[in-house]
């Protein structure tokens, strides 16, 4: 029976049977795929822990007919304890892995989202920077990969040289004030230079932003995620931002 390995970020599991658990996954070379975790569910499983949203693994599948199912897994990245021991940091990881699962295609490679996804896990993980700034960059950054890059600078749809007072999630950034269509957002100076950072990973001048510019940048952030995943992120509402 053929098979095949892959690193992987677990995004999700829900339950198969009596004691299995079908395994999202975001692979390095796969990219989205799935397979089922056969006896995960049971307390003498030894693979069941790793197999945990939040985890990297090192996976190995055999192909079926209709799923894949795991055969062998060791932890690469055991992300999941720390991540879960937070709560901030356990909302802001369930909210990535969600966009993550929405934004990439099953069977599509997505390099460059899995990296970003591991990294943002490992930074929750260490506890390297506040929680709703690692999703508020991961969610920025990952949009950026799928092709939706916003402009902090030059208006959108003229490309006026700004900065720019508006921003149109529909246009896809700044807007002049010619360009300004009714509903686009009032935004600071401020939350403009904490929108740059978070994609830049200029990290102490994104944690140097005080609370209302934080809350000012998020919100824009939620919209502009609802937009272009057409629906909003469930887990987004449980997000711990104090």
């Amino acid at each position: 029976m053929p098979t095949y390995r892959d690193e992987a970020v677990v995004l999700r599991t829900h339950k198969l049977g009596e004691a299995d658990r079908i395994i999202t996954m975001l692979g390095y070379t796969h990219g989205k795929f799935r397979a089922v975790g056969r006896g995960v569910r049971r307390t003498s499983s030894r693979i069941g822990a790793r197999l945990e949203p939040f985890m990297v693994v090192d996976v190995q599948c055999y192909t079926g007919r209709t799923l894949d199912t795991v055969s062998q897994v060791e932890t690469t990245g055991p992300y999941a304890r720390p991540i879960c021991d937070d709560y901030a940091a356990y909302t802001a990881a369930a909210a990535m892995c969600e966009a993550a699962d929405r934004l990439v295609d099953e069977g599509q490679p997505a390099v460059q989202q899995f990296w970003l996804l591991k990294g943002a896990l490992k930074a929750l993980a260490d506890g390297e920077h506040p929680a709703p700034l690692v999703l508020d960059s991961y969610l920025m950054r990952a949009f950026g990969v799928a092709g939706w890059a916003p402009s902090l600078l030059n208006c959108a749809r003229c490309g006026a040289p700004g900065p720019h007072a508006a921003f149109s999630v529909p246009l896809g950034g700044a807007v002049c004030p010619a360009c300004r269509p009714p509903g686009s957002a009032a935004l600071s100076p401020d939350a403009f230079t904490l929108l740059g950072a978070l994609i830049s990973g200029d990290w102490p001048t994104a944690e140097s932003q005080n609370t209302r510019t934080r809350a000012e940048a998020s919100g824009l952030i939620a919209a502009f995620t609802q937009y272009h995943l057409e629906r909003s992120l469930r887990s987004l509402k449980h997000v711990d931002r104090t």
